[in-house]
């Protein structure tokens, strides 16, 4: 089991370099440099924000949740938490959160899975998965790197709670975040981070009411 590490940053928002709001539902892709620091708000609280990251220059190393996991020894993410790749680099390292902790297990919904899951007409609606495909056919970055469909691996879900049962099994349940808890990550490579801020209506992961997130990046000399 986890023990959390709630430590806040001392970052402001008005030296960040980048301050966006991503909608509820929505995607979002955006390139963080090595040495970096890259912030997500739980703006409104219980919010799960699916996220994939990418090695910048080579699309084919990306988080591991395995190797992660592995070089750990915890399921749960926190402060000091440091994400892997599948070639065992360092990607990432957590070095705030206000949250306490994050998600490694319970996956991106999909089309099939809200069929699988709950009922199936929920099949035509909008997952996290259609939003990475999304971003993977529209965004230059994705397609400088040639990206598609097949470069989707198992994703984080920051400030989700999937506990895990004593019987091995996953439960999605309402969620430890409240309104402007945040993590906060320093690139240790060249990232590019893909999110769908989830859009999913059939558990408590986001209160069955997705909210917006905000996002921020801050250059290296500010950190």
């Amino acid at each position: 089991m986890n023990t959390s590490q709630l430590i806040e940053s001392k970052l402001t928002p008005d030296s960040a370099i980048i301050d966006e709001i991503c909608a509820a539902g929505e995607p979002w892709t955006k390139l963080v440099k090595r040495g970096q620091t890259f912030r997500i708000v739980d703006l409104e609280g219980n919010q799960a924000v699916d996220t994939l990251f990418f090695n910048a220059h080579h699309a084919l190393e990306r988080y591991s949740v395995t190797d992660t996991i592995r070089a750990q020894n915890n399921l749960y993410l926190t402060t000091g938490s440091v994400l892997y790749s599948n070639l065992g680099n360092r990607m990432l390292t957590i070095v705030a959160d206000t949250c306490g902790r994050h998600d490694t297990l319970g996956g991106a919904c999909a089309a099939e899975s809200n069929t699988v899951r709950y009922a199936l007409e929920k099949y035509p609606m909008h997952s996290c998965r259609d939003n990475f495909l999304h971003a993977l056919a529209h965004d230059a970055t994705c397609e400088l790197l040639d990206m598609s469909k097949r470069d989707i691996p198992s994703n984080i879900n920051f400030f989700m709670n999937v506990p895990v049962t004593e019987e091995g099994g996953l439960e999605f349940v309402d969620g430890i975040s409240a309104p402007g808890k945040y993590v906060e990550m320093r690139a240790e490579m060249d990232v590019l981070v893909l999110i769908s801020n989830c859009p999913q209506l059939n558990n408590p992961c986001n209160a069955y009411n997705p909210t917006p997130i905000r996002l921020l990046v801050w250059d290296t000399q500010t950190t």
